[in-house]
C-alpha cells in the first residue's frame, strides 16, 4: 500500500505588488509550533496509546496511517512506545492542542522519553514565541511556564526537569509552520520561485532568531537557496540545529485550502522523522559516551567492550536504516537532520573505533593465550624429564620422588627468571613487559 496522495495544489504564479513586512510583524493565516523536549517516563502513561491522530480528510493520521511512510523497524520504534491526549489550554498567543511522549529507552537509561506538545500561535508572536523558547537577549518571557508549563502538562507521567548530561537537549526544539496572505510578498513566490527573502524568513523561523540577534553575513545569506528543502511550488522546509521551519509560498485560502494537509502533515509525519532524527543523535552521543571510557580503571574490558557492541548492533537494527528508514519527502528532512548534527560521521567513527578497540582485546586476549601455554611448557617440561628420568631407572621411592619434584619445581622457578619467563609472565597478565 503506498502513502495517500496530496490534494492537488493550485500552481498559478503570484506576483507580489505589496512593500515586503518584517516578520516580526506578520501574523500568518495558518501559525503553529511543536515543541520537542527531553523527558524522563515515569512509569506507563495512563494516556490512549499511539501518537496524536491529527486529521486527514476521511480518516486520522493515527500509528496504522504513518506506519506507510516509516520501515517496519522504525515504526516499531516511533509508535510502540507512544502515548498521546488532546487538551484546549490557552495562555497568551499560545493555545496547546494536544501533547505527546515518545518512549526513546537507552540501555543505559530505560524511562529516556521524547515529550511534544502542539501549539496554535495566534497575533503577529510565531518569531517572538520562537525567540522567547530559544532563550534569545531582549525576548520575551519563556511561554512554557504558568498553564502551559512542561510539569503541569505531563503531571505525573513524566519528569521533565533536563537531565544533567553533556549531550542534552539545552533548549527544546522547535518545528513552526506559517502560511502567508496576499500581503505577505516577502514569502509568496514569482515567476522565478520564492524571492530571497523566503529563505531569510525561514532561516530565522528554523534558528529562533531575529536579524537583530545573528546579523546575515554575505556568504550565509548565498547559502541560504542551498539550505532550504523544496517541498513542492507551493512550501519549503528548513531544518536547524534548534527547530526546523515550514513556509508557504502562496496565499493560503483557508478553510479547505492545501495547506490544511500540509499543516497535519508536518505534525504527523514530518514530525516523526526529525523525532528520529533526535532518537538516533541521543543514542550515538550516548553510544561515544560509552566508548570514551571503556578503558576504565577496573578490570573486565573485554565484557564492557561486548556490551558495547551488542548495544551498537541493537541501534543499528531499530533505529538506523540510512536508505529505507523513512519515504516520501520526510527523508530528505531526515538527512538534513543527520547531516546538521554529523551523525553519519560520528556513526562511522563510533564503528571504526569499536572495531579498533575489539583489535586491541583480541591481541591482548591472544596474548594471554600464548602465555598461558609458555607456563605449561616451562612447569611440564622439569617436571616430565624428572618423571621420565624415574620411570627409567625403575626407581619407585617417594622420597626419590619428591625430591626429583622440588628439583624440577626449583628449574621451573628459575626458568622464570629468564627473559623468557618473565615475558610469558607479563603475556600472561594481558601486558607486555617493559624493561
Amino acid at each position: 500500500m503506498t502513502p495517500d496522495r496530496e490534494p492537488p495544489e493550485p500552481l498559478a504564479p503570484f506576483t507580489p505588488s505589496a512593500p515586503l513586512e518584517p516578520l516580526e510583524a506578520v501574523t500568518g493565516v495558518r501559525q503553529s509550533v511543536s515543541v520537542v523536549l527531553p523527558v524522563r517516563l515515569t512509569g506507563a502513561p495512563d494516556w490512549p496509546r499511539g501518537p496524536l491522530p491529527f486529521p486527514a480528510g476521511e480518516r486520522a493520521r493515527d500509528a496504522e496511517w504513518r506506519r506507510r511512510y516509516f520501515a517496519p523497524s522504525v515504526a516499531r520504534a516511533l509508535y510502540g512506545r507512544r502515548w498521546h491526549r488532546t487538551a484546549a489550554i490557552t495562555a497568551g498567543p499560545l493555545t496547546l492542542v494536544g501533547l505527546e511522549l515518545l518512549g526513546a529507552a537507552r540501555p543505559d537509561d530505560p524511562h529516556r522519553a521524547l515529550g511534544v506538545l502542539h501549539f496554535d500561535v495566534t497575533g503577529p508572536a510565531l518569531l517572538a514565541v520562537l525567540r522567547a523558547i530559544g532563550a534569545r537577549p531582549g525576548a520575551l518571557p519563556d511561554p512554557l511556564t504558568g498553564p502551559l508549563a512542561p510539569a503541569a502538562l505531563f503531571g505525573t507521567a513524566a519528569d521533565t526537569d533536563p537531565p544533567a548530561e553533556p549531550f542534552a537537549i539545552a533548549r527544546p526544539y522547535t518545528v513552526a509552520f506559517l502560511t502567508p496572505d496576499p500581503t505577505h510578498t516577502a514569502a509568496l513566490r514569482t515567476d522565478g520561485g520564492p524571492p530571497p527573502a523566503a529563505d531569510d524568513w525561514l532561516r530565522a523561523l528554523a534558528g529562533r532568531w531575529a536579524e537583530r540577534d545573528n546579523p546575515s553575513t554575505p556568504q550565509r545569506q548565498e547559502r541560504a537557496a542551498q539550505e532550504a528543502i523544496r517541498l513542492s511550488a507551493d512550501w519549503s522546509a528548513m531544518v536547524g540545529h534548534h527547530g526546523t521551519a515550514f513556509l508557504g509560498h502562496r496565499p493560503d485560502t483557508g478553510d479547505g485550502d492545501f495547506y490544511a494537509f500540509a499543516q497535519g502533515h508536518i505534525r504527523s509525519v514530518h514530525l516523526d522523522a526529525l523525532l528520529l532524527g533526535m532518537v538516533q543523535r541521543d543514542h550515538l552521543n550516548a553510544l561515544a559516551d560509552q566508548l570514551s571510557s571503556v578503558f576504565g580503571t577496573g578490570r573486565g574490558l573485554a565484557r564492557r567492550l561486548g556490551a558495547l557492541e551488542d548495544d551498537i548492533a541493537a541501534f543499528r537494527s531499530a533505529y538506523w536504516r540510512p536508505h529505507q528508514s523513512v519515504h516520501g519527502p520526510a527523508a530528505g528532512l531526515l538527512r538534513t537532520f543527520r547531516a546538521q548534527h554529523d551523525l553519519p560521521a560520528l556513526f562511522d567513527a563510533i564503528l571504526t573505533e569499536a572495531a579498533d578497540y575489539s583489535r586491541i582485546v583480541q591481541t591482548r586476549e591472544s596474548r594471554q593465550i600464548a602465555g598461558a601455554l609458555g607456563v605449561l611448557t616451562i612447569l611440564g617440561l622439569p617436571v616430565g624429564t624428572a618423571l621420565a628420568v624415574l620411570q627409567v631407572l625403575g626407581d619407585q621411592n617417594p622420597w626419590h620422588l619428591l625430591i626429583a619434584l622440588t628439583a624440577a619445581l626449583a628449574a621451573t622457578g628459575a626458568a622464570l627468571t629468564t627473559r623468557y619467563g618473565r615475558l610469558v609472565l607479563a603475556s600472561l597478565r594481558g601486558r607486555p613487559s617493559r624493561r
